[in-house]
C-alpha cells in the first residue's frame, strides 16, 4: 500500500469518528422534543374511541411507540382511586419511553381524572400539555341522573367535593399548557361553559355533539396544532 494512502486512512477514520457523534448529538434533542401522548377516554367508554385522533396523529408523524391509550373503570372515584392509577400509568409511560414529560388528551369524564392528577397528584412536573375535549370541568347537571348509585356521576355533579377541590385556587397550575374544546351543541355537558378553565386556551368547537368531538376533523387539527406549541 502506498505510504500516502496508509497515512490518509487513519485521518479519514478519525474524521468519521468526529462527525458521527456530532450528528447524533444534533439529532438527539429533536427526537426528545416531542412528548408521548396519553389518550384518556370518558365515562362508559374505552380506549377504542380514539381511533380517529390516533390515526391523525400517526399521519402527522407520531409513531405507535409515542401513542398510549389508558383504559380504566369509569364508575370509580376520581380522587380516591382513578387519579392514583393514572399517576402509575404516567410513570409506566415515562419509563417505557424515557420521556421526562407526557402530553395528555382527555375526553369528558377523563378530564376530571387527569386534572386531579395534574393539580393534586404531582402532574405539574410530568405533564407538558393537558387537553380536555368536552370535559365537565365545573360539573354537568345531567350527572344527577345517575349520582344516586354511581360514584363517578357524583364526582361530575356541580358542587361535588371533586368539583370544589379542582376549582379552588389556580385552575391551571404549574408550567403545563392547558387547552379545552367546548360545543354549544353538547348534549351531555350542561351548561356548555362548564368546560372552560381560567388560564387555559379555550376553543369553541362549533356545533358538535359530545362524542363527535372525538372524530371531528377541525378539532383534531387544532389539537395537533396545540401539541406542537
Amino acid at each position: 500500500m502506498p505510504v500516502v494512502r496508509r497515512r490518509l486512512l487513519p485521518l479519514l477514520a478519525a474524521l468519521v469518528a468526529l462527525l458521527v457523534p456530532a450528528a447524533s448529538a444534533h439529532a438527539g434533542p429533536r427526537a426528545a422534543a416531542r412528548a408521548p401522548v396519553i389518550l384518556v377516554h370518558g365515562y362508559n367508554a374505552d380506549p377504542g374511541v380514539w381511533g380517529a385522533l390516533r390515526a391523525d396523529l400517526k399521519a402527522g408523524g407520531y409513531a405507535d411507540a409515542e401513542l398510549f391509550s389508558w383504559g380504566y373503570d369509569t364508575h370509580q372515584s376520581v380522587n380516591e382511586t382513578l387519579a392514583g392509577r393514572f399517576a402509575e400509568y404516567v410513570e409506566e409511560v415515562r419509563r417505557r419511553t424515557g420521556a421526562a414529560r407526557v402530553d395528555v388528551v382527555a375526553h369528558s369524564f377523563g378530564s376530571l381524572v387527569t386534572r386531579w392528577y395534574v393539580k393534586h397528584g404531582g402532574g405539574t412536573g410530568t405533564v407538558a400539555h393537558w387537553i380536555s375535549l368536552a370535559g365537565p370541568n365545573h360539573g354537568t347537571s345531567l350527572a344527577w341522573a345517575c349520582a344516586l348509585w354511581d360514584q363517578a356521576c357524583r364526582d361530575m355533579t356541580p358542587g361535588s367535593y371533586v368539583q370544589d377541590r379542582l376549582a379552588e385556587g389556580d385552575e391551571t397550575p404549574g408550567a403545563v399548557r392547558y387547552a379545552t374544546w367546548w360545543s354549544g351543541c353538547d348534549e351531555i355537558i350542561d351548561p356548555d361553559s362548564s368546560v372552560l378553565l381560567d388560564g387555559a386556551v379555550n376553543h369553541d368547537a362549533g356545533c358538535v355533539k359530545h362524542n363527535d368531538l372525538l372524530g371531528d376533523d377541525g378539532v383534531s387539527q387544532q389539537v395537533r396544532d396545540f401539541l406542537r406549541t
